[in-house]
């Protein structure tokens, strides 16, 4: 009898395998198409911006062109693409570094302070979430404006410190994976609620910081609204803002803006590119729970 039974089960074994690999083929099938999807019009973006103008108005293309050069000296020419991408980095980089430090300060605050209304503050705190980010741009133009920040990259950088999804991120992390005893522990030993938090917690919630410092200093190198609106100086324009000045009042040089374009995204890019494994690796870390 088990003679018999055998072959079957080896039968049934060899289906399953056969058909779970046809599963993953499919699959692979499927991602790769949505892959291609996805990055098609990064690629004609960048196709496009070796093209004349009238080129890209007359008809559709997808092979290189031979005018990449002379739209990058026309691009030169007519704004400081360098000093926009110096701005970029300045405001990019100084939010990130804001969002992080403040962030994980006040997540450790509601994570490890059992203080009055510290629920309700928190859900109060989640709440403005759900308000757009363009609506504040009032209150923020007029309190700016009061202690004399205007048209400075101070402006769009310190609002950065109040980032209420790096604090719920990082507070859920430190709710999962920071133990109260390692606290206490250094508070028998005499060290203070400051010292804690830059020599013990900072080093403990890196993954945290790690993936909210990716997505902030895309979301700041990407901002156009603000600077926009809160700047008013040419000079300290950021990548975004530059890009669209190409564009003029009668004529649009669609070589030119394509080639601001992808000069802009091109950075964001390569960091995604570097950075991916440690995205996403990270982004369920704000689901663990102890």
């Amino acid at each position: 009898m088990n003679k018999q039974i055998e072959p079957i089960q080896k039968q049934n074994v060899s289906f399953e395998k056969r058909t779970r690999k046809r599963s993953q083929a499919a699959l692979y099938l499927v991602l790769g198409l949505l892959a291609l999807v996805c990055l098609f019009p990064f690629y004609l973006m960048i196709m496009y911006s070796t093209h004349a103008n009238a080129d890209i108005t007359s008809t559709f293309l997808y092979l290189p062109g031979t005018h990449l050069m002379e739209n990058l000296t026309r691009m030169v020419e007519n704004v400081d693409i360098f000093r926009g991408f110096l701005n970029s980095f300045i405001i990019a980089g100084g939010s990130t570094l804001l969002t992080l430090y403040f962030g994980g300060m006040t997540a450790y605050g509601f994570s490890k302070f059992k203080f009055k209304y510290n629920t309700v503050l928190f859900l109060f705190m989640l709440a403005t979430m759900m308000i757009p980010a363009q609506l504040a741009l009032i209150g923020s133009y007029r309190w700016l404006g009061m202690i004399g920040l205007l048209d400075s990259h101070a402006a769009i950088i310190l609002p950065a410190a109040a980032n209420t999804f790096a604090v719920f991120f990082i507070k859920q992390f430190l709710d999962g994976s920071i133990p109260d005893d390692v606290l206490e522990s250094a508070r028998i030993d005499g060290a203070g609620e400051l010292k804690i938090f830059h020599r013990i917690i900072l080093p403990m919630i890196v993954p945290a910081l790690a993936a909210i410092g990716i997505f902030t200093f895309i979301g700041a190198w990407n901002n156009f609204i603000s600077p926009l609106v809160l700047l008013f100086s040419e000079e300290k324009y950021p990548l975004p803002v530059m890009v669209a000045m190409i564009q003029g009042y009668y004529d649009t040089d669609y070589g030119l803006m394509y080639l601001g374009v992808a000069m802009s995204v091109l950075p964001i890019i390569i960091v995604f590119s570097i950075f991916s494994r440690r995205i996403m690796g990270s982004v369920a870390i704000g689901a663990v729970k102890g």
